[in-house]
């Protein structure tokens, strides 16, 4: 399967700016089964690229000098290959364990803990999956009902949320049975589908009898990662994985703007 993908984020601000600087997680990840053609970055500014912690191919965003938007698009094409029940061929110099570690997203409070113990009934695929419906079932979809700071007992609370509110309770409830689980995100061809291309979902580390190791799900729909994903970053969070991250001097009240396109081929 061969992706194409455009993703332009836009930032107006209502007053000039001197300086920004942000760190963006743009470029698709280097991975066995998925194989990059070609892909640019352009934005204005001084850009320096290097692997952030978790080896994600990352930049460094540096604008100075008086501005009032900052536009950056990244496009390119790359070639994916189907994975077996979503397991991957992880090349990842990290410890599994790293992926334990609870961060202020995934924290588990009692509800959480308590959803966990009676929704994640093992450590295989199939206990993934399960959990992914349940999930599903006590977090509906609703784009805008929570925001990048709104952290899994919350969404649970609130009972909606988006594919980041899914992943992040996933998350939550693999770490109170201590059970490696890590953070995607990337893209989706949302076909029919009123999702949004930009996506996010899962890898767990699971034990399928012959198979141990990394598998990746799509939380929000219940399913194994597939030729239709592209794997931009991964971590323990969304913070972790962001596509855009930054701060600024000035600039007023802001205003985002974001375009995603995913084409099959």
């Amino acid at each position: 399967m061969i992706l194409s993908i455009k993703h332009e984020t836009i930032y107006r601000y209502t007053a000039p700016m001197s300086y920004t600087i942000q760190q963006l997680r743009l470029t698709p990840r280097s991975e066995p089964h998925q194989k990059v053609r070609d892909w640019r970055v352009n934005a204005p500014g001084s850009c320096h690229d290097y692997l952030d912690a978790y080896g994600n191919r990352a930049h460094i965003l540096t604008v100075t000098g008086m501005h009032d938007e900052i536009r950056i698009v990244a496009n390119g094409t790359l070639e994916v290959e189907e994975l077996d029940r979503g397991r991957l061929d992880d090349q990842d110099r990290l410890s599994p364990l790293v992926y334990t570690v609870t961060t202020r997203l995934t924290e588990a409070p009692e509800d959480v803990a308590d959803f966990a113990r009676r929704h994640l009934q093992g450590k295989d695929s199939r206990a993934a999956l399960a959990l992914a419906e349940a999930i599903n079932g006590a977090v509906s979809y609703r784009s805008g009902a929570t925001e990048v700071t709104t952290t899994a007992a919350d969404a649970l609370k609130l009972g909606e949320g988006v594919c980041q509110d899914h992943a992040h309770l996933f998350l939550a409830c693999c770490h109170v049975q201590g059970i490696p689980a890590r953070y995607v995100s990337g893209y989706i061809d949302p076909g029919t589908s009123d999702h949004a291309e930009s996506h996010a979902w899962v890898d767990m580390w699971v034990d399928d009898g012959s198979f141990q190791g990394w598998a990746s799900f799509d939380v929000t729909h219940a399913c194994y990662q597939n030729t239709h994903y592209c794997r931009l970053a991964i971590g323990r969070d969304y913070d972790s994985a962001a596509p855009v991250r930054g701060v600024r001097q000035g600039g007023g009240m802001e205003s985002l703007e974001v375009r995603v396109s995913v084409v099959r081929r």
